[in-house]
């Protein structure tokens, strides 16, 4: 009988449209006690081998960023050092041309805890976000929120 091993999980990253990804970085960050990844090393060794034009780059906090991509990653997650990029649960914010149309397909949903949550609503309104509507039915309860660009989200 042979056996066989369960593939590894995946790393993952989801990747969200942004007309701003520093700002989204910085919202999303605060909003899940995320770490904005620092890429600064790896931006700065592309520029010195000329891999990597100036006009792609940002200063963020102080250091060099790419100007069109920044992402936010769990702080207890795996990360490479010599770059500063995740190797775990991630959101990628990439810039777009065009700003947000229509419902999100995919959103994400917070869950500080029932007794918490006006609380939480609270805090992100004060990040930027805003609430859209409060849903009471038989199965549940929550905010759905948006962030500082209009994408939703729920706090249950």
């Amino acid at each position: 009988m042979t056996q066989t091993t369960a593939p590894a999980p995946l790393h993952w990253k989801l990747v969200i449209d942004a007309l701003d990804p520093h700002t989204q970085a910085d919202f999303w960050s605060a909003a899940l006690h995320y770490t904005v990844e620092d890429n600064s090393a790896l931006v700065e060794r592309l520029l010195e081998a000329g891999a990597l034009p100036g006009a792609a780059t940002v200063e963020f906090h102080g250091r060099p960023a790419f100007r069109d991509l920044i992402a936010v990653r769990h702080p207890d997650d795996p990360y490479d050092e010599d770059s500063g990029t995740g190797r775990g649960q991630r959101l990628l914010f990439q810039r777009v041309p065009e700003s947000k149309s229509g419902k999100n397909r995919l959103h994400l949903d917070l869950h500080p805890g029932r007794d918490r949550r006006a609380e939480e609503v609270r805090r992100l309104l004060k990040l930027g976000a805003s609430v859209l509507r409060e849903v009471d039915e038989p199965g549940g309860s929550w905010v759905v929120m948006a962030d500082p660009e209009g994408n939703e989200f729920c706090v249950q």
